[in-house]
């Protein structure tokens, strides 16, 4: 049994692979153009798949969402981890929050209908990605020789798919204007 554990994953077989290839590039199309208002049917039609093909994967459109915005966000993730400063190491706090909060108003500028599909209200606390976000901005802080856990989650709440939807659409705040905002927020941070 303990040997099963420690089997590596089955690799996913090529009609599988195609299928959910298909499904995201769906889910991007269909979000792009609905917002997150689709049904697994719209989904299911749009990919050329049945709705049991669908359901084995995933089980509502959310589930679709926070697969493909991973894709979008893993990129940044790798930057955060490995690439040039000010995002990646090697700059202080400050500049690494300030070119976070950039990079994330780009992904939010293009994804948007995606990332509320995805991390609408309490949701956005339950994905993988709000757990890697969290954690590295708690090393920022930390890194700036605090301790205050709260701090994060304040950090990271202006970057909720909701709040950034209600400046942009709702406010009409133009994308340089709320990344001028968040560059300020980022001066709580030592430089």
């Amino acid at each position: 049994m303990a040997d099963d554990l420690l089997a590596p994953a089955p690799a996913e077989r090529a009609d599988a692979a195609a299928n959910r290839r298909r499904i995201l590039a769906a889910a991007e199309r269909l979000f792009a153009e609905r917002g997150p208002q689709i049904s697994m049917t719209d989904l299911a039609t749009a990919a050329g798949v049945g709705r049991a093909t669908l359901y084995r994967r995933y089980p509502d459109v959310t589930s679709v969402a926070v697969a493909l915005l991973d894709v979008h966000e893993q990129r940044l993730q790798q930057q955060i981890l490995a690439g040039p400063p000010p995002l990646g190491p090697g700059a202080s706090p400050r500049r690494r929050l300030e070119a976070f909060y950039d990079s994330m108003i780009d992904l939010l500028e293009r994804h948007l209908p995606l990332a509320l599909g995805a991390e609408l209200g309490a949701s956005r606390f339950a994905t993988g990605a709000y757990g890697f976000w969290r954690t590295f901005v708690m090393s920022l802080i930390r890194d700036a020789g605090w301790q205050e856990d709260a701090l994060a989650d304040v950090l990271l709440a202006p970057l909720a798919p909701e709040v950034y939807r209600y400046q942009r659409h709702d406010r009409g705040r133009t994308v340089p204007e709320i990344k001028s905002a968040l560059a300020r927020l980022a001066y709580v941070l030592p430089d």
